[in-house]
C-alpha cells in the first residue's frame, strides 16, 4: 500500500490562513499609500518612485527589531502597539540622518499563523507608518512549522528613506559650545528588556499598579515614539548638526555615533524629568546610575544638537509640532582617556 497522501496543511502550514491574513492587511496598507507608490502588497516585489522634488536624493536604509520586549507581548496578550515598535526604531533611525522615511516592509514569522494576532500585529505596522509618514509596501508572513514555540512569533522591519545630499545630517559640523536638546520617551521603547523582564520576574506579582500614571502592564508596554513629523518639520527652518536615536546603549553609547572626534556630549541628569518607570526600575533590580544610562534611554528618546545661537529657534519649532523640548547639555572638547559621553 503506497503512504496516505499528504498537504502542506498536514505538515503544519496553512495557505488558507496566509490568504486570509494578506486580505485583512490590505486595507491596513492602503491607509498608508503616498506619493511614490507604484505597485505594493500582492506583488513579489513592491515598486516605489523616489519624488520627483528630491532634485540629488540619498536613499537611507535602516532594519531592526522588537527585541525581547516580545516575550512580554506573548505572555500578556499585548499584540496591538508592538508594530509601532517596530517601525519606530528603523523610521527614526533612519530621521538621524536627516531623512524622509519613504516606505517601509515587514517580516512576521512564526511556527503556526493566528491570523487575529498577525492582524493585530501589522494594524499597529500600519498605524506606525500612518504617524511616520511611510507607506507599508510590502512584507513576508513565514509560517515556519517547529521554529518557533506555540504562540510566539518574530518581527523584523525594513525603513527606506531619502534626504537631499546637501542636507544629509552627519554631524561634521558639530563644535564645541553646541548645545544638546532631548526630545522626551515614552518609556523603555524597545530596549533593555532583558533587564526589565529579569526586574519583573524578581518582583513577581508584588508589581505597582501604576507607573507614571497608567496601569503597570500598559506602562511597561508603551510603544516607541516616532519622532519623524515634528523634527523634519523643524529642519526645514533650522539646522540641526546631529542627531541621535536612543536605542541598544542607552545614552552613553548613542550620542557618540553623531559627535566628531575630539569631542564629548556633557549632560546634565537633573536636566530633564526622569520618568517614574525608570526609577522604579533602578531601585527594584539595584541598577548603578552608569548601568541605567547605557542600558535605557531614562527618559529622553531623541538626542538633537544646534548651535547654542539657534537653541531657541529649534526649541520653538518643535514646539509648535506638540514637542516637549529639554535642554539637557552641551558639547565641549575630549580629552584622549574621556569617556564621549559624560552624565552629571
Amino acid at each position: 500500500m503506497p503512504p496516505a497522501p499528504l498537504s502542506y496543511r498536514d505538515a503544519g502550514v496553512d495557505i488558507d490562513a496566509g490568504d486570509a491574513l494578506v486580505e485583512r492587511i490590505k486595507p491596513l496598507a492602503r491607509r498608508t499609500l503616498r506619493d511614490g507608490v507604484l505597485a505594493g502588497i500582492g506583488g513579489f516585489g513592491a515598486m516605489f518612485e523616489v519624488p520627483k522634488r528630491y532634485k540629488e536624493p540619498v536613499l537611507v536604509s535602516g532594519t531592526d527589531g522588537v527585541g525581547t520586549k516580545l516575550k512580554l507581548a506573548f505572555e500578556w496578550d499585548a499584540h496591538d502597539t508592538v508594530g509601532i515598535d517596530l517601525v519606530a526604531m528603523s523610521a527614526n533611525d533612519v530621521l538621524v540622518q536627516g531623512a524622509e522615511p519613504l516606505f517601509f516592509l515587514d517580516y512576521f514569522a512564526c511556527g503556526e499563523l493566528d491570523v487575529d494576532v498577525a492582524a493585530r500585529v501589522i494594524g499597529g505596522i500600519a498605524r506606525g507608518c500612518e504617524e511616520s509618514g511611510c507607506a507599508l509596501i510590502g512584507g513576508e508572513t513565514a509560517e515556519m512549522p517547529g521554529m518557533y514555540p506555540p504562540g510566539e512569533y518574530d518581527l523584523a522591519g525594513f525603513c527606506v528613506g531619502a534626504v537631499e545630499k546637501a542636507g544629509v545630517v552627519d554631524g561634521r559640523a558639530i563644535v564645541a559650545g553646541d548645545v544638546v536638546l532631548g526630545l522626551p520617551s515614552s518609556g523603555a521603547h524597545s530596549n533593555g528588556y532583558s533587564l526589565l523582564r529579569k526586574i519583573v520576574a524578581r518582583v513577581g506579582i508584588d508589581v505597582p499598579s501604576t507607573l507614571d500614571g497608567l496601569p503597570f502592564r500598559e506602562r511597561v508596554m508603551a510603544p516607541t515614539r516616532l519622532y519623524v513629523r515634528p523634527v523634519l518639520a523643524a529642519m526645514r527652518d533650522v539646522q540641526i548638526k546631529g542627531m541621535s536615536h536612543i536605542t541598544g546603549g542607552g545614552l552613553v553609547e548613542n550620542i557618540p555615533r553623531c559627535l566628531p572626534g575630539g569631542t564629548k556630549a556633557v549632560l546634565h541628569k537633573d536636566s530633564w524629568p526622569q520618568p517614574e518607570i525608570f526609577d522604579w526600575l533602578q531601585r527594584e533590580g539595584n541598577v548603578p546610575p552608569a548601568e541605567m544610562h547605557r542600558t535605557f534611554n531614562c527618559g529622553i528618546g531623541l538626542v538633537l544638537i544646534v548651535a547654542a545661537g539657534n537653541v531657541q529657534r529649534a526649541t520653538a519649532l518643535l514646539q509648535a509640532q506638540g514637542e516637549t523640548v529639554y535642554r539637557i547639555g552641551q558639547v565641549e572638547m575630549r580629552r584622549d582617556q574621556e569617556a564621549p559621553t559624560q552624565v552629571f
